[in-house]
Parts: C-alpha cells; sequence; structure tokens
C-alpha cells in the first residue's frame, strides 16, 4: 500500500483532479519534441507525426492511440523521450479501420529506443490478432546507437519487427509504407517488407549513410544517388509511388486504402468509390488506336477512355515503363490494370525500350504487381497490344528468360479473378504472360482489329518462307525467283489469315469480340459477375434413387 502511494506521490488525491491531471501529461506527450522540433520539421518541408495521421484518417474517425505513456521517464540520461519517439493507434481511412505507426522525428530523431521497439511489436500483434491493415509512416534516423545491445539483438528486440512484416505478409494483411524522411540502416527492410511503398521527394532509404560509405569503401556519394526517391522510383525500382510532399504522399495512401475490398463493404467512403465518367470519351479511341496496330499511343489515353475519372494510381510509374500498371475503378469497382505501353519510352537504366515489347524490368514491375493485387484481392485486367519479349544479347544478359519466367508464374499462380482485352496485337509469349487464354481469365475479350499469332504475320512469314524455301532448294528441282516470290506471299497470306481475331474467335480463343466504345460498359457488367464467390468443392450427389 506505501509502494503505491509513493508511485503517485506528485498526484493529487481526490480522484477528479488525478484523473484531469493524467490528462494533462497526456497532451504534453503528444506534443513530442515541442514546439521546436515541430518548427525544424516544417523547416524540411514534413508535417509532425500527429499531423500526418491527422491527414490520413477520415474526418470522423476517433483515432485510439495506444502506448502513448511508452518509455515514461525510462532514458532520463538521454534526455526525455515522449512516447518512445512513435505514434502508433488505430483509426478508420476510406472507412477502413487501420494500425497506423508513425516515427516522430521530433523526438530524437525518430531514433528507436528499446520501448520503441517493443511499441510498434505490440501494435503489430494487435493488428495481426485483429486482421487490421497497417500503414506505417516512416521517419526514422534508425537505432539510438549508445543503447544498440538493448535494442538489437533479442527475440522482442528491433529484428523482430521485420520478423512480423514478413509473417504478417504470409497471412494477408495489407501493410503500406510511406518513406516520409528518414529510413536508414537495417530500418530501411520495414518498408521493403511492406506490399506497397510511397516515398516523398527529400526522403532517404539506404543500408548505409554517405558517411558510412566512404569510411566503408571509400565512395564519395551524395544522398539523392545514394537512396533518394527519385532514384529508387526510376532505377533501383524499390519505391512503387513516388510523392512530391506529404499531402500528395498522405492522399495517395488515403486512395489505395480505399481499393480493399474492405472499403468497398463500409461503403462509408462515398468520395473514395464514387463512381465518374471516365476523363475521356470512350469514342476517342478511334482516333488514338489504328486498325493495322502500327500507330503508337500512351496505354494511359487508352485507359481514360475506360476507367472511372481521376481514379488512376499508377504502380511504379518511372519504372519498367513499357508495361502500365495502376490500381483503378471501373464502373465503381476497384481492380489493377497491365497494360502495355505503345509508345516509346526511355529509363535511365535501359534507355530507349521499344512500345508494346515486355523488358526484363517491366516482367519484374509486373510480376510484383500481379502479386499485390492477389494480396489484396483486387480482380486484374490485361489490356494486351504486344508484340512480345524482348530478344537480343542485351536482353539475355538482362535475363529476360528469369524475369519473364517469374511474370508467367505469377499469373499462372493467381487466384483472383482476371480479364482480358485484347485491344490490338496478342504475340508469341506476351499472350501467356499477360492472361492468354490458357491463363484461366474469366472472361477474355477483343476488339474487331485484334491479331492473335505466335508471331507478327511480317516475321513469321518471312521465317516460314524461309525455311520452306531451304527445303524446296534441298531437292531435285530448284525453284525459280517468280516461284519463291508465289511461295512467300501465299505463306504471308495464309498467315494474315489465321491471326485474324474472327479466326480465333471461331476456334473459341476468345469469349467475344466487342466494339471498343463498348469496353467499359461491358467490363463494368463482368466485373459484377467475377466478384460473386466461387462455389466450394463438395460431394454432394442430389436426390437419387436408392
Amino acid at each position: 500500500m506505501s509502494s503505491s502511494r509513493a508511485a503517485a506521490s506528485d498526484l493529487p488525491n481526490d480522484l477528479r483532479a488525478r484523473c484531469e491531471a493524467i490528462f494533462n501529461e497526456e497532451e504534453i506527450l503528444r506534443e513530442g519534441g515541442g514546439k521546436v522540433g515541430q518548427e525544424r520539421q516544417r523547416k524540411r518541408g514534413r508535417l509532425p507525426a500527429r499531423e500526418r495521421i491527422a491527414h490520413l484518417l477520415d474526418s470522423d474517425s476517433r483515432f485510439f492511440e495506444i502506448g502513448l505513456w511508452a518509455a515514461y521517464k525510462m532514458y532520463e540520461q538521454w534526455g526525455s523521450v515522449p512516447a518512445a519517439g512513435a505514434v502508433a493507434g488505430i483509426g478508420r481511412v476510406a472507412g477502413v479501420p487501420c494500425m497506423i505507426i508513425a516515427n516522430d522525428a521530433t523526438v530524437k530523431a525518430g531514433a528507436f529506443f528499446p520501448q520503441t521497439a517493443k511499441k510498434i511489436i505490440r501494435a503489430q500483434r494487435i493488428a495481426f490478432e485483429n486482421a487490421l491493415p497497417l500503414i506505417y509512416l516512416v521517419d526514422s534516423s534508425g537505432v539510438f546507437l549508445p543503447m544498440q545491445d538493448e535494442i538489437f539483438p533479442d527475440e522482442d528486440d528491433f529484428g523482430r519487427i521485420f520478423r512480423n512484416n514478413s509473417v504478417i505478409s504470409a497471412a494477408g494483411l495489407p501493410q503500406f509504407a510511406a518513406i516520409m524522411g528518414n529510413c536508414v540502416a537495417g530500418g530501411a527492410y520495414l518498408p521493403v517488407l511492406c506490399d506497397k511503398i510511397l516515398m516523398t521527394e527529400g526522403s532517404g532509404l539506404y543500408l548505409a549513410g554517405p558517411s558510412l560509405v566512404k569510411a566503408a569503401i571509400g565512395q564519395i556519394v551524395d544522398t539523392e544517388e545514394l537512396g533518394g526517391a527519385r532514384m529508387h522510383a526510376e532505377i533501383s525500382g524499390t519505391v512503387d509511388f513516388y510523392e512530391k510532399d506529404d499531402p500528395s504522399c498522405l492522399k495517395r495512401l488515403r486512395s489505395l486504402v480505399a481499393h480493399l475490398p474492405e472499403a468497398a463493404v463500409t461503403g462509408k467512403s462515398s468520395s473514395e468509390q464514387s463512381v465518374t465518367e471516365p476523363s475521356k470519351n470512350p469514342e476517342a479511341v478511334y482516333d488514338l488506336i489504328s486498325a493495322e496496330g502500327r500507330k503508337q499511343y500512351d496505354a494511359r489515353d487508352l485507359l481514360a477512355s475506360i476507367i472511372d475519372g481521376d481514379s488512376l494510381d499508377e504502380y511504379k510509374a518511372d519504372y519498367g515503363k513499357s508495361l502500365v500498371t495502376a490500381y483503378a475503378r471501373i464502373g465503381g469497382h476497384s481492380v489493377g490494370i497491365v497494360a502495355n505501353q505503345r509508345h516509346q519510352v526511355r529509363t535511365k537504366k535501359a534507355g530507349i525500350q521499344m512500345g508494346g515489347v515486355i523488358y526484363s524490368d517491366s516482367a519484374d514491375k509486373a510480376a510484383r504487381f500481379v502479386m499485390d493485387c492477389n494480396q489484396t484481392g483486387l480482380p486484374i485486367i490485361f489490356f494486351q497490344d504486344v508484340t512480345g519479349f524482348m530478344v537480343g544479347r542485351d536482353a539475355e544478359q538482362s535475363g529476360i528468360i528469369r524475369s519473364g519466367a517469374k511474370l508467367v508464374s505469377a499469373v499462372s499462380n493467381s487466384i483472383v479473378p482476371k480479364i482480358t482485352v485484347v485491344v490490338g496485337g496478342s504475340f508469341g509469349a506476351g499472350n501467356y504472360a499477360l492472361c492468354g487464354k490458357a491463363y484461366d481469365p474469366r472472361f477474355i475479350l477483343a476488339w474487331p482489329n485484334a491479331r492473335y499469332a505466335v508471331m507478327g504475320a511480317a516475321q513469321a512469314s518471312d521465317t516460314v518462307f524461309s525455311v520452306l524455301a531451304k527445303s524446296r532448294e534441298r531437292g531435285d528441282k530448284k525453284a525459280s525467283p517468280e516461284e519463291l516470290e508465289q511461295l512467300r506471299a501465299k505463306v504471308k497470306e495464309t498467315y494474315e489469315e489465321q491471326t485474324d481475331i474472327r479466326y480465333g474467335a471461331a476456334r473459341g480463343w476468345v469469349d467475344a469480340i466487342i466494339q471498343p466504345e463498348d469496353t467499359r460498359k461491358v467490363l463494368t457488367e463482368l466485373l459484377g459477375y467475377v466478384s460473386r464467390p466461387m462455389p466450394k468443392g463438395r460431394f454432394h450427389m442430389g436426390v437419387v434413387q436408392t
């Protein structure tokens, strides 16, 4: 009894007064590093942690905070560490209850103390046991080195966080990470183990900072080149969404959470889920795409005539540019989209890439995207206008076969509903990788201009002609130039007949040939069908005579 009195000796004896004192102390804890720390954060163009959370939450959502008293009076030899330098709690984002974990950079630059790790581990456990999506707002200088022996090694320390990231992911719970400041050393693994990674301009993501790199290997490199947002968006491909600033990043996070199936069920996020008309007239595709398939066009312009207006969230927009991967809505239905980019693109890593061709980086990106759609439970729409995978020495050395196999495997094992629309060419292994008939699309549709074959008519006819010509040359009678030319023309005519989409439709390669301007209407209807749960297999004979 005496020890409990001693512990509360600084508090009033009256219950109401004591409650008020605790409340006031909590208000001080919520200030984190105080006005000085918050001002320092704003000078860097960044919002304080709690303001980030306020921007993220629905306007009518309560934030149930956990661990506010973590590290209270525990590390006084190092100064005050309010709330262990992190904010954690549950609130609604786009109508979905989410666990939000945010580093508070106003407290010791967001460094991890022993109780910081334990607080985050506890938040992860609560999220796991209650099937809550997790959102991490990352802004941390990493482990507080003077106490590394109490933070680094044990089963309930720093490393457990990343182990939990992996286990949570395997369980199918969505995890979003937004890097909005520093993310260094071992802490860099947290966002990369999440499903989606956002990163703001001016932030840093690296295993070792410039000073340590110079000391370790003698290399002099600036922060942006080493681990800046632009580098990770364009060169390493690590970051899925490059964002200009905190408000842009938080808006994107809300949009991504609104694509979760739970958001559709709650029906509380009307602004994110409202059906809007496409930003382009569906008839605009006739000016965009040519009948013979030679005209270049931007896949985003095609999508703008099909998806709900302003619903596009493009995934890894600056990486693997010959494929466009994006989250969007069609008639209010959230979907993932994989589409061939049909104009020439330039990348920081590989230079010029041809439209309609799948390269190693775009195959890797699309494979990761298909995995993410399966993790989230989003149907995938494939828009095919593909000439095939890139060939040649550089492509082979880049691992095109390995990357292509990864994409084919991801599509093969995908369990979410898939719908394929052939809007142009569907040639070679590109047909396979982008969910051709052999890969179980729920529906496969084609436009009247679509072409379907192992390769384009020109290449195929030249190849077949070459084989037949050599065969004739080996015979007793040599073929004349006129005969060879007739053979070439016949081969090409036969091949072009076989690439006609009516030829494929006759053989059941596509379910229907649709008019381009009807694509949105048809997809909206089909998405309503594919959202119905598949029947579960069971032994059942019905009524029979015995």
